[in-house]
């Protein structure tokens, strides 16, 4: 098996699971917080969806999902124009609000698709590719590959656990 269709068969998992976190879900429960400084299962995704577009575009040297195809516009988030969510106060957490888990998985979904699009056309010898030098040791594609895979699925597991709260 190749090191593309490892990452391939690990981001189809976050797929799954954003769809299972969010599913079946009203703007209520998507929205509610758990606790004032916890963060709802809406900042969760749109966050996990956020750092993926916002990495895996960069280190494809593609746009971003999220103005390219107007998302920015359908979220409708006071927030500015680049934000991910990283770093965000809980007064800023509180800003991500969505009406439907449509809007979530559909922003979701369109990420994913450009991700697989990129995770497809690499070679190995791509994965060596240094992507950010302000690291030691400088991060290769494949270190920024597993680093947005594990922050994924770090905060869909989250998302799948304020889900079980309610």
């Amino acid at each position: 098996m190749h090191a593309k269709d490892i990452l391939i068969d690990a981001y189809s998992r976050i797929q799954e699971e954003v769809h299972a976190a969010v599913e079946g879900l009203d703007p209520d429960d998507l929205n509610a917080r758990p606790a004032e400084t916890a963060n709802s299962i809406s900042w969760l995704i749109w966050h996990l969806t956020r750092i993926q577009d916002d990495h895996v575009a960069d280190a494809a040297e593609l746009d971003q999902v999220w103005p390219a195809q107007g998302w920015e516009k359908r979220f409708g988030l006071d927030l500015p124009r680049r934000d991910t969510g990283y770093g965000h106060t809980p007064a800023q957490v509180a800003k991500v609000r969505v009406d439907s888990g449509a809007l979530l998985i559909g922003y979701y979904d369109a990420v994913h698709e450009q991700s697989l699009g990129f995770l497809r056309g690499l070679a190995a010898k791509d994965l060596e590719r240094v992507v950010d030098e302000r690291w030691t040791p400088a991060v290769t594609l494949g270190v920024r590959l597993v680093s947005v895979l594990a922050d994924d699925l770090q905060h869909v597991g989250q998302a799948a656990y304020v889900r079980g709260l309610l």
